[in-house]
């Protein structure tokens, strides 16, 4: 990140902070042995991000450069029978770098925690649910979708492209991509630690971060709701287009199944032979429309499913890293720095009474550990500063993907355009074939009359 050059954070605060990261830190780092240089470290810096000149907390992106970072493809590879069970590998494409690797869902599990673990202030994506037993077809295509999603959603953020974690992911094509992952997060400590800002953070924020934090919370809630319930109405309309073309198909079935019938007609209706054949005949041609039709519909569903549903989908699990980050904010740092402090007090109280007791040593020691316990509420007080700042940036990378409306919209009434525009035509195509379908006075083929053609008016 580029700003304004910095003080360093004082020398009892830096040695206080490897203990208080010790003891204050949830997740320890991935075990493993002594990792070597990670050499995609020279291409990749960790803590260069693009930022403006001027203040660093302000982003500058536009949404067509997030999506233009990267574009990766997670497509199934067949399943691999194993001596009791089997598994899902998925090929992961990225244009970005331009490489194709094999990839399990354990080795996205690994990516996710080193990267929550590097990135703790972050959004970082969820993944979806693990296998479950009997998981048929439609699960593993549905979590294929979702694998899709959070790399993209990961390989698009601006701190996390320009990590080395990001490129091992989606280029090292060695057997163990887990153990490359966790050696590179072993390099280096959490974005706090490498952050030139992290120590001046407070000093970028607007003076009611706290109010603006709450009220842009409150909003993305409003906003998730909304696009959770577009999304399931979306979805049921992709359905009912897949549905029709299911309908569609055995209506013409059926038709041609009616057209096919050799029953022989019983003596008194042999008058009307050639009028029953040749209504057959009709019947059996118009199989081919129907099933012309079933396949513009079940296309029309398809494409929704990919150009609406999905970037539905995208947006959902975009704010829904935001809700979570909100949450280890809270229930992470801020709850940590709270922690501290009743310690310190706890402390205090421990001391006074010592000291009132006489014991000397004791005394000495509590003013040790007070110390001590000063540095890590400092440690602690920079960390809360640094994941208001990183909150802060998030809210606008939200607000960027929020244009993405309008590229769903648009992909939902071309879709409908195209859609009924096709229909149209096969419906068109197949009305002169239904002349012969009625029959008139004197074996006249002639189509039924409307009520208005007949005089009659409907009110």
């Amino acid at each position: 990140m580029t700003g304004r050059a910095m003080d360093p954070l004082p020398s009892a605060a830096v040695a206080a902070a490897a203990e208080a990261e010790a003891d204050e830190e949830a997740d320890p780092p991935a075990t493993g042995p002594q990792p070597s240089q990670v050499t995609e470290q020279q291409d990749l810096d960790p803590g260069r991000m693009q930022m403006p000149q001027g203040n660093p907390l302000l982003l500058s992106y536009t949404l067509q450069e997030l999506l233009a970072r990267d574009t990766v493809q997670v497509e199934l590879i067949p399943e691999k029978k194993g001596l009791f069970l089997k598994h899902v590998e998925y090929e992961v494409s990225s244009q970005r770098f331009k490489s194709s690797v094999y990839r399990r869902y354990n080795d996205f599990v690994v990516f996710h925690e080193v990267l929550l673990h590097k990135f703790p202030y972050r959004m970082v994506p969820a993944l979806p649910p693990k296998r479950v037993l009997g998981a048929d077809r439609e699960f593993i295509e549905g979590r294929r979708r979702a694998l899709k999603r959070f790399i993209n959603l990961v390989a698009r953020h601006p701190p996390f492209s320009e990590d080395v974690l990001l490129k091992i992911f989606l280029s090292f094509s060695g057997s163990d991509v887990q153990h490359k992952l966790k050696e590179a997060a072993q390099c280096v400590g959490d974005e706090f630690t490498n952050c030139k800002l992290a120590a001046r953070a407070k000093d970028f924020l607007p003076a009611d971060i706290q109010t603006q934090f709450a009220m842009s919370r409150e909003l993305i809630r409003n906003v998730y709701n909304s696009f959770y319930k577009l999304r399931d109405r979306a979805e049921r309309i992709a359905t009912r287009a897949i549905d029709n073309a299911a309908d569609l198909l055995i209506f013409g079935k059926e038709l041609s199944a009616l057209g096919s019938d050799t029953t022989p007609l019983p003596s008194w209706a042999a008058l009307h032979l050639s009028t029953w054949g040749s209504l057959k005949q009709a019947l059996k041609g118009l199989s081919v429309e129907f099933a012309l039709l079933a396949d513009k519909a079940a296309q029309q569903g398809k494409k929704e499913e990919n150009d609406v549903v999905e970037k539905l989908n995208l947006f959902l699990d975009l704010l829904q890293s935001y809700k979570d980050l909100c949450e280890r904010h809270e229930k992470g740092v801020l709850h940590k720095h709270q922690r501290a402090l009743h310690k310190y007090g706890l402390m205090k109280r421990q001391m006074m009474s010592a000291a009132h007791g006489r014991e000397p040593e004791s005394v000495e020691q509590l003013e040790s550990r007070i110390v001590e316990q000063e540095n890590v509420i400092q440690t602690m007080e920079l960390r809360n500063y640094f994941s208001l700042y990183c909150l802060h940036q998030e809210t606008q990378l939200v607000h960027v993907y929020l244009p993405l409306t309008s590229h769903i919209l648009g992909a939902f009434v071309n879709s409908q355009i195209q859609g009924h525009k096709e229909m149209s035509k096969v419906w068109n195509d197949l009305k002169p074939k239904l002349s012969c379908l009625f029959a008139g006075p004197h074996s006249v083929l002639t189509p039924p009359r409307s009520p208005q053609e007949d005089g009659v008016c409907s009110h």
